[in-house]
């Protein structure tokens, strides 16, 4: 089975465009991950203006594990006919760049449809824990001038992972998110995501400090959508959380007809 053929530049250039402009609209741009394209129309029928996928939900679903080893000719082979079957611009979660130099990276994204993308600083093939920041955002750069040079404003979204890999205090988290914020914006990028973060207070001095839109992942128990937006949140994600609740519900009406009772 081919791939889909790759859409014309100039329709790229127009879909990376749209995307970057829902980042400065009057409301934040609330994307629920999908990870196929059942999932994605599904996104786009509930009337949003932008799908958005899940590394985890993806990888989950190619067998492939979600640490920056996955196979990028699986990957972008799914994020292709993704793209290829919805009318809105696709950004798409690429860990920490699938291994790719930026060249082949932006290239991959591009053939596949792909307007936007994650890209996270956690160090998978080192230490575990995080990337030197004036390298990942030396890359962030890179990746901003590929894409600048074949002509779409790929919508750089860089994830900062302090919260989630627990990297020092509180304060300490919140300080290096700030550094790594401000490192990243001024490498190119067009949102920062610091990735675990729930406390309402240094969600709004992030707000409040960066110069650029900020994505945080709604969460159970954390701030709802309308609360993160009168924060100042320009960008709303669910990450893995929307593939997460569809496999629990499919796992429990499996156990359910395993049990002689109705699927339904």
């Amino acid at each position: 089975m081919t791939s889909p053929a790759p859409a014309p530049i100039e329709t790229l250039a127009r879909r990376a465009t749209a995307l970057l402009a829902l980042h400065h609209g009057e409301r934040p741009l609330v994307l629920a991950n999908a990870w196929d394209v059942p999932s994605a129309r599904a996104v786009v029928a509930a009337g949003s203006p932008a799908v958005a996928t899940s590394s985890r939900a993806i990888a989950d679903s190619l067998g492939e594990p979600d640490d920056d080893t996955s196979d990028p000719r699986l990957v972008f082979d799914g994020l292709a006919r993704i793209a290829a079957h919805v009318p809105v611009p696709v950004t798409a979660d690429l860990q920490a760049g699938l291994g790719l130099d930026p060249d082949d990276l932006v290239d991959h994204a591009l053939q596949a449809g792909v307007v936007g993308a994650n890209l996270e600083d956690t160090d998978h093939h080192g230490s575990g824990v995080l990337l030197d920041a004036g390298r990942q955002a030396a890359f962030l750069a890179a990746v901003r001038d590929a894409a600048e040079a074949r002509g779409v404003h790929l919508v750089i979204n860089a994830r900062i992972d302090t919260f989630a890999r627990k990297v020092g205090t509180p304060a300490e988290q919140a300080a290096e998110a700030l550094r790594r914020g401000r490192l990243y914006l001024a490498a190119g990028a067009d949102c920062v995501y610091p990735i675990g973060l729930a406390d309402r207070d240094v969600i709004a001095r992030l707000v409040r400090e960066l110069p650029g839109p900020v994505n945080i992942i709604a969460r159970r128990g954390g701030p709802t959508v309308p609360e993160l937006a009168a924060l100042g949140v320009r960008r709303v994600s669910m990450g893995g959380g929307v593939h997460q609740l569809v496999m629990a519900d499919l796992g429990g009406r499996l156990e359910r007809l395993a049990a002689g009772e109705s699927l339904a």
